[in-house]
């Protein structure tokens, strides 16, 4: 049986990176399992929300940025 384990969700007021993809202003940062960050505008964020989060162990969003994966994630409560 394979165990899936959910990214923590953080939240920030902002992040100072572009987007990798695109350039635009960031809205998500990822922080890889396997290590290192990658960094999404909101549109790319919620394009590839599923895939994110079997990548990601952190997220941090920008705070107000609804991202389509923030329900499956867990608060860093």
């Amino acid at each position: 049986m394979t165990q899936i384990t959910m990214p923590r969700l953080e939240t920030v007021p902002s992040l100072p990176d572009r987007c990798d993809r695109c350039a635009a202003a960031g809205k998500l940062r990822l922080t890889l399992l396997a290590g290192g960050d990658l960094v999404f505008c909101g549109h790319h964020a919620n394009q590839h929300a599923q895939e994110l989060l079997r990548l990601a162990s952190l997220i941090t969003t920008v705070d107000g940025f609804e991202w389509r994966g923030s329900t499956r994630a867990t608060s860093a409560g």
